[in-house]
């Protein structure tokens, strides 16, 4: 007599179950990587523009303004805005604060004004 060889149904059952334990654990993990990619691009451009600002201090031997800032960083969607530099991340504007003071004080309010510290995204 030959024994017939496979899986009962009880086994494929069990893998089953099994294998949508682990989907309905992983897959809210890869649902929120979208908000966080965007905080990533959010705090990268926040840094790029304190890098270039620091470039710019240096270059200039001063302070610059905010335009002058703009044309230090490099980049598609950056512009002078009297509130700070306005970049692009997919599509969408954000703007990088600046403010005339160096402890992050003042809100610059026109694109002459002078750049004493730079923000950070909210």
């Amino acid at each position: 007599m030959s024994k017939v060889k496979g899986f009962t149904l009880i086994e494929l059952v069990i893998v089953i179950a099994i294998l949508g334990i682990l989907a309905a654990i992983a897959v809210p993990k890869f649902i929120d990587l979208s908000s966080d990619a965007l905080d990533a691009s959010k705090k990268g451009m926040s840094g790029a523009v304190k890098s270039s600002h620091a470039i710019a201090i240096a270059d200039i031997k001063g302070f610059p303004t905010v335009t002058q800032l703009a044309t230090y960083i490099n980049g598609e969607g950056i512009a002078a805005a009297a509130t700070g530099i306005t970049v692009d991340i997919d599509g969408t504007s954000y703007t990088v604060p600046t403010f005339t003071a160096s402890n992050c004080t003042g809100a610059t309010s026109a694109v002459g004004d002078t750049v004493q510290c730079v923000g950070t995204i909210p």
